[in-house]
């Protein structure tokens, strides 16, 4: 299962690498679009909670009925969309909307990953998940680093068009796992 666990590192090193630098852009998307920065927690909060409320039915049935694979690459392709969408977004809603579609790809990435990981180490455990956290943290730096060097060379629109470029190239990757492994008994 070894390359299993390298494609959920990869893809955990991606999400957070990619949020991370998003996230250097999201306020000058929202005061361009209108919306005062003091007034952005709105926006952040109601997504959020909105995320969890569509996300769980996704993730249910996808356990249930033992296809986790297609709410993998549903999820991918989520963030995928979302990238494209805020490199285009100039109204509060078109971000609100895109900012929703993100994250209930993030939550499910975010419940996912660590379970994955979880069952296909087997034995090892402790070791994956060690591996695993460790990448997710240098995905956050990477992002804060790339990110704001995107943003200063090449401008804002930069991070969504290079995190859409990484998050396809992890979206044909994790079309070549396999089918996951069942919730262990």
């Amino acid at each position: 299962f070894v390359p299993e666990l390298m494609r959920l590192n990869f893809g955990v090193f991606l999400l957070h690498a990619t949020q991370v630098a998003m996230f250097l852009v999201m306020p000058h998307l929202l005061v361009d679009a209108g919306l005062p920065l003091n007034e952005h927690w709105k926006i952040y909060l109601s997504v959020v909670l909105l995320s969890f409320a569509l996300m769980a039915p996704i993730l249910i049935i996808g356990e249930k009925h033992q296809r986790l694979r297609p709410v993998f690459l549903l999820a991918i392709i989520f963030l995928l969309i979302a990238e494209l969408l805020f490199s285009r977004a100039s109204s509060i809603m078109l971000i609100a909307t895109t900012l929703l579609i993100y994250f209930v790809g993030f939550n499910l990435l975010e419940a996912l990953l660590p379970s994955l990981t979880s069952r296909f180490a087997n034995q090892s455990k402790g070791t994956a998940l060690g591996i695993f956290n460790t990448t997710q943290s240098i995905g956050l730096f990477f992002g804060a680093a790339v990110g704001g060097y995107l943003i200063d060379a090449l401008g804002d629109i930069s991070v969504f068009y290079i995190s859409a470029a990484l998050l396809f190239g992890w979206l044909i990757i994790a079309m070549s796992m396999g089918e996951m492994p069942p919730k262990p008994m």
